[in-house]
């Protein structure tokens, strides 16, 4: 059973999830390796499954933002609680996305169960509005400290007005 959201614990991100200098072959090959480190972390029960469903959405849409963002995501039954990982590529690397403004240089992956619809889209929609802002990508990016980009990440995602 998924563990439910709470709005006021949004550690939806920890520094075990965070890879600095990420060097990937492909968006497939970055979205593995951030959910090899949210199996790692306990929040995926089965990471060959749940990547089928990152890829098979991936094949389906787009998942690049403006301005250098890769945004996989996916609702899945291997999910154990809401979660974001993220990836910085290496200096000089950059993922195609899809993005119509080129490719990512940070990639967030989220994770939800399969029954979180609603958390899914908040988090998506919450997320997407942080990463709108330049500032906020910029931060991302100059943060040299997985505890740095974990707290940037879910200090954004205190999302609900309970």
């Amino acid at each position: 059973m998924a563990e439910p959201l709470d709005p006021y614990d949004a550690e939806l991100t920890t520094p075990e999830t965070v890879i600095l200098e990420m060097e990937a072959t492909d968006k497939i090959d970055a979205a593995g390796q951030l959910a090899e480190r949210l199996y790692a972390a306990g929040r995926i029960t089965d990471l060959g499954g749940f990547l089928e469903v990152v890829n098979s959405r991936e094949h389906q849409l787009a998942t690049g933002l403006p301005g250098g963002i890769g945004l996989p995501h996916a609702r899945s039954e291997f999910v154990s609680r809401v979660s974001i990982a993220v990836g910085i590529t290496k200096f000089g690397h950059s993922l195609d996305f899809g993005a119509s403004d080129g490719p990512a240089t940070v990639v967030l992956l989220i994770a939800t169960p399969a029954s979180s619809f609603s958390d899914h889209l908040e988090v998506l929609a919450t997320l997407a509005r942080s990463l709108s802002k330049e500032s906020f990508r910029e931060s991302l990016r100059r943060a040299h400290d997985p505890e740095v980009i974990a707290e940037l990440i879910n200090s954004s995602l205190v999302f609900f007005d309970h």
